[in-house]
This record gives C-alpha cells, structure tokens and sequence, in this order.
C-alpha cells in the first residue's frame, strides 16, 4: 500500500504544481550561477592573489583543480542521486561548495588556496548535475523547455559576467570577497531546497549497495587522464616522462574502471549508458560540443584585442553576444522538435554551427569588429537549436531511477570535450604560430607582446592564422557531431510516456 513506482514519483514530483516550485526553481537557478561563476571569476583577479599568496607558477591550477573536480564527480552525483535522492545530494554538494568558499577566502598560501578550490569543485559536481536533473523531475516534457531555457541563460551569463565580477571585487574589495560572496547567495539556495523542496517517498532497497571502488576508480582515472591533458604542452612538453608517466596511469586506471565496473551490483557508470544508442549519441554529440565551445570562448577574445585591436572590455562584448542568441533560441526550440523531432531539430541546429564556425577563417583581415560579433550571434542561435533539445530529450527516454546517471553522463562528456578542446586547439595555435613565426614562442607569449606593443604586424597576422585554424578545427568538431547524431542516433527519440 505505501510502496511508490518510479512512474508514480515522477508524476508525483511533476504534480506538485506552483506549490514551492516557483521557490525551488529560484533555488536551482541560484545554485547554477554559483557553479558557473567559480568556474571563470578568479581570472582577473590573478595579479591581485599572486601578489598576496606567491605562487605564481602554479596559479593555473586555481582553474583546471576547480574543473577537474567538477568533471570527475560529476558521474558518482549522478549515480547517488538516482540511489538516494535529489535532495540529500543537493543539499551536501551546496554545503561542501560554501565550506570550500569559507576556506579559499581564508586560504594563507597558492597551495592551500589551490586544495580548497578542489574542495569547491567536489561540491560544485552536484550542484551542476543534479540542478539539471531536478529541473526533468518537477517539469512534464512539455513544460521542460522553458527551465532549461531558464538554466541555460543563467549559466550562459554567469560565466561570461564571472571575469569582470572577479575584477570588480579584487580591485575594490578585495580577491577573498570573490569566495566570500557566494556565502550568502549560497544559503539562501540552502534554504529554499531544504524547506521547500519534497520529494515524494521511494521504494528502497533493504540494504543499499553504493559502489564506492567504483566512485573512487572513476576519480582517480578522471584525475589522471584530465591533468595530463590539462598541464600537457603547458607545465612540460606532450612527450615528455611526465606526460607520459600520466597518460600511462590514467590508461591503467580507465581499465581498472571497467574491470570493477563490470563487476558492481549498483555501478557509478552503468554499461547501459553506452549501450543504448540515444544516450550514448548524445554523450558523443555533446562531448563535441564542449569541444568546439572552446573555440570562441577562449581564443575569441584574443583575437579581437590583437588582431581587431579592441580593448578588453568591447572584447568581452564580442564573445557574450552569443550568449543572447543561445537563450533566446533554445527557448523556441520547442517549437522545431515537436514538429521535426529532437534529433532533427538537433542536426539543424549543429549543421548550421558547422557552417558559421568554417566561416570564421573567411573574415577579411583586419577586418571590423561587427563581422566576428555577427557570426557569434549566428552561433548562438544555431548551438541553442542543438544542445537543449538534446538534453531535453535524452532526458526523456528515462525513468526517474535512471535520470540522474543520464544526465551525469552527459554534462561529464561535455566538460570532458572542453578539457580535450583546450588542450588540442592551445596545441594547434601554438603550432600554427611557431610556423608562421619561426619557433618564436606561444599564443600567450605573442600576446603579452602585442599588449606591451613590441610586436610587429607579421605577429597580429600569425594570430589571426592560429585563430583561424583553430576555428576550422572546430568546425571539423561541429561535423563530427552532425555524423554521429545522424548515423548512431535514432530518428525519434524512445521517449517515455508520463
């Protein structure tokens, strides 16, 4: 009499009407500005903490320590919150992301203020995926668009206004009021989850069976694998013994991975998300996605201040333009796949990226800065037609037992192919540009130069090439993901009825 089906929980959670949702959903949208924003604020105020705490050659790991954390729990959330519950995952990731706050604000050195960023990240794993899954467990198919819409323009802003808040805030009031502003805006999330969000009752297990070797393995090789390509080409060169020692551990561990794995009763990544078609085209499409995202948002803006010669702020307005049109589009995406279906909607949207991204090398040098603002705009509208309908559906073909790992999943390949794309493209720019150059240093190093105006003009033209073959490359990522939805997903998505 009291047991509950996964069936009967979703309709349940869906039922619950305008009755504390509202407060919920304002509480999810808070906890996604929170995870996006640590993702980029610390960036401008490098110079200010450097000059407090030391450290300067290891500051790169305030980022890539945050994301790396980030990605590799992304799939142990996904799989607790199918085990125990959206809530009690939320409610401990908000919590150990206020406690990593408390302690980067307190930070006395680069290598404390570093380990406290992981402990950030550890948190910022649940809030970013279990806000996605919450939103498919309140939201009916039909009414889904419109919060992913919602959470898709949060994240969007947040990222882009996180460098130029963590400038305001270093220069003004300090680098430690960039951790310790996301005290209050935390709690008040806390809050609202805890006393407005009510999951209905569950069936559960007499003994509950939490792969814990599973977890961890998947962390180590995360760990491994992301570092050796975030520090490779950067901290040591791609072939050297400690690239190479890296890459060989995190090969062992990806089959250690498998091999306890295939052996769990409850795994962390269950074989079934790259058994079925719909879910692993989608892991594959939107992996190419966070590849070919890195594209604009990292080597847009230096191409508009060296080669287009706009100062950091107008740069910056460059990049978020797209940030318009990607809401905005994804909003009325709706509109295209209840007609054509997700995946279609889905090849549309990644064809016509495909197409404005080959289009970047095309622009006239110097050129104007409405040209590349325009096909930012073009993109935006063209990616947002492409990820949510994505999201949405694949959402979709699950059960709520499984929404959480699906979800992981997915988010987990797309930070996997930003990592990947960072470090392929950084490695393509910088050998476009020791061409061009004659082995005369990097993008980052050319750059300081065009800064500080010692740099003659074959320099601005060798950016704009390592710029442009970074932009072809990904588009090469945009048609990768066209073929993959078109070849392995099916043409209508299996979707569950509710």
């Amino acid at each position: 009499m009291g047991s509950t089906t996964p069936a009967t929980r979703e309709g349940a959670t869906a039922r619950r009407g305008d009755r504390g949702r509202g407060a919920v959903v304002a509480a999810l949208m808070l906890s996604m500005a929170l995870a996006a924003l640590d993702a980029t604020i610390v960036s401008t105020a490098v110079p200010q903490i450097v000059a407090d705490l030391g450290g300067f050659s290891v500051f790169s790991w305030l980022f890539s320590g945050y994301l790396l954390a980030v990605t590799v729990t992304l799939p142990v959330y996904g799989k607790l919150s199918d085990t125990f519950g959206r809530k009690p995952v939320l409610v401990a990731g908000a919590a150990v992301f206020l406690l990593g706050s408390l302690l980067c604000a307190g930070a006395w050195d680069m290598g404390a203020l570093i380990a406290f960023r992981v402990v950030q990240g550890l948190g910022g794993g649940a809030l970013q995926g279990t806000v996605q899954t919450l939103a498919a467990d309140l939201y009916p198919l039909k009414e889904r668009p419109r919060i992913q819409a919602r959470l898709s323009t949060v994240w969007a802003v947040s990222a882009v206004a996180g460098p130029g808040l963590g400038g305001v805030l270093a220069a003004y009031a300090g680098w430690r009021w960039i951790f310790l502003v996301n005290l209050p805006i935390g709690a008040v999330a806390l809050w609202l989850i805890v006393r407005h969000l009510h999951e209905p009752a569950r069936e559960r297990a007499a003994r509950v069976r939490v792969d814990w070797a599973g977890a961890l393995a998947v962390f180590a090789c995360g760990g491994v694998l992301l570092t050796a390509l975030v520090q490779g080409g950067v901290a040591w060169p791609w072939l050297s013994a400690p690239s190479l020692a890296l890459a060989g551990t995190g090969l062992a561990l990806a089959g250690a991975v498998v091999w306890v794995e295939r052996r769990a009763a409850e795994p962390i990544i269950p074989g079934w998300v790259w058994r079925r078609r719909t879910i692993a085209a989608v892991n594959l499409a939107l992996g190419a996605l966070g590849l070919l995202m890195v594209a604009p948002a990292v080597f847009l803006p230096t191409y508009a201040q060296s080669v287009l010669g706009l100062g950091p702020a107008a740069a910056g307005l460059v990049l978020c333009v797209w940030t318009l049109t990607w809401s905005a589009s994804a909003a009325l995406s709706q509109h295209v796949y209840r007609r054509i279906g997700f995946r279609d909607t889905a090849l549309l949207g990644i064809g016509l990226g495909a197409l404005i991204l080959f289009a970047f090398p095309f622009l006239p040098y110097p050129g104007s800065w409405w040209q590349p603002m325009l096909l930012m705009l073009l993109l935006g509208g063209a990616l947002g037609l492409f990820q949510l309908p994505l999201i949405i559906g694949v959402q979709s073909t699950v059960g709520w037992a499984e929404r959480g790992t699906t979800t992981a999943s997915v988010l987990f390949c797309r930070q996997t192919g930003q990592t990947v794309g960072a470090s392929v493209f950084g490695a393509v720019a910088n050998g476009v540009l020791a061409a061009r150059l004659g082995g005369a240093g990097d993008l980052e190093s050319v750059t300081r130069a065009l800064a500080a105006g010692t740099a003659p003009e074959t320099t601005r033209r060798a950016i704009a090439s390592a710029v442009h073959a970074v932009y072809l490359g990904a588009a090469g990522a945009a048609a990768l993901a066209f073929v993959v939805l078109l070849v392995v997903a099916p043409r209508r998505f299996p979707v569950r009825p509710e």
